[in-house]
């Protein structure tokens, strides 16, 4: 009975780990102009299969914002996400365009 236990436990935490590990992304960045309003000032994204409403943490050069996923996109290979505006603003990539962040 215990082994079994010990057993549900390893592969419960094995299981976490590798879907927490799995939604970590590393790649390229950029914002549009044409996306969707977000409510009062959201900060908003596109991401090609995060479902709808989900929020993701964006990182980029010591700065970290929280966006919501509400369109799809980027369609552009090595890209990961596409930023709105107002979200390309608190992150401070408005200037360079395109940026590496890391996405949690």
């Amino acid at each position: 009975m215990q082994a079994q236990t010990t057993l549900l436990v390893a592969l419960a935490s094995f299981l976490f780990f590798a879907f927490s590990a799995a939604h970590a992304e590393t790649g390229l960045a950029s914002y549009y102009s044409y996306a969707k309003a977000g409510k009062g000032g959201e900060l908003t994204c596109a991401h090609r299969t995060r479902p709808f409403g989900t929020v993701l943490r964006v990182s980029y050069s010591g700065r970290m914002i929280q966006c919501r996923v509400n369109d799809r996109g980027p369609f552009i290979r090595g890209r990961i996400v596409d930023l709105s505006v107002p979200a390309a603003r608190a992150l401070g990539m408005m200037s360079a365009g395109v940026v590496r962040v890391s996405v949690d």
